[in-house]
């Protein structure tokens, strides 16, 4: 099973895409997670990303592509794998699917999980961090016991700058933006699913799990799919 999960922040991309690891036995790969453990390990595509990351800038979507095939190269992605928060555009989507078909490989589904702007606001906005342990509360859907102070260590609670509705406002227009013509992408692909994600987190995985009916998993070290190359046609 060989999926992309998409998705604004705030629509429980993560938590959905652990339901799937668990269910399939399939790894999650993040774009993200790739670049900052990269540049931890201190290889050479982690010296690359690392050079355009400390000037502020982004990292091409070429280097990026390597890391992802690098990554989809290790044994446990042989049987599949659900791509969270890749790609980010059609020039990714287009730069994945000439990887895959190069490795006779294909995408068997894109779920994209859809959730209204002011429903996120409401999420992220009410998210509160503890400056101490970094523990995450939410002020309606996960209080703390004691208002602005962490039930664990007592720390003081806040508000990320990037959790203000202002910030959640502009990061919705931004992933709107450049993830609407990627949907029209796999859409045309015949490829994409849409799935309401206003509903608790069972209700979504259910409707997840709807949408991936009759695409067959895979077990561990499958053969490649037969429809190799289709994402990025």
């Amino acid at each position: 099973m060989r999926l992309i999960l998409l998705g604004p922040p705030g629509a429980g991309k993560g938590t959905q895409a652990r339901s799937l690891v668990e269910r399939f036995g399939i790894p999650q790969i993040s774009s993200g997670d790739l670049l900052r453990a990269s540049v931890r390990e201190g290889g050479p595509l982690g010296a690359e990303a690392s050079r355009y990351m400390d000037r502020g800038e982004l990292v091409p979507d070429e280097l990026v592509v390597k890391m992802i095939e690098d990554r989809l190269g290790r044994p446990d992605a042989r049987g599949g794998f659900v791509l969270d928060g890749f790609p980010r555009s059609v020039a990714q989507a287009t730069a994945l699917g000439a990887m895959l078909k190069r490795r006779k490989l294909a995408i068997d589904k894109v779920v994209a999980i859809m959730v209204p702007e002011a429903e996120l606001v409401k999420r992220i906005s009410g998210r509160r961090t503890c400056r101490q342990c970094g523990a995450m509360y939410h002020v309606t859907l996960d209080p703390p016991k004691k208002d602005g102070v962490c039930d664990r260590c007592g720390g003081e609670l806040y508000q990320r700058e990037d959790d203000s509705e202002q910030a959640v406002r502009t990061r919705f227009r931004v992933y709107h933006e450049s993830t609407q013509p990627l949907l029209d992408y796999y859409g045309r692909a015949k490829l994409l699913a849409k799935v309401d994600g206003l509903g608790a987190p069972k209700q979504v995985e259910k409707l997840i799990m709807g949408a991936l009916d009759g695409v067959a998993p895979r077990a561990r070290g499958g053969a490649p799919s037969e429809r190799g190359g289709q994402a990025g046609s």
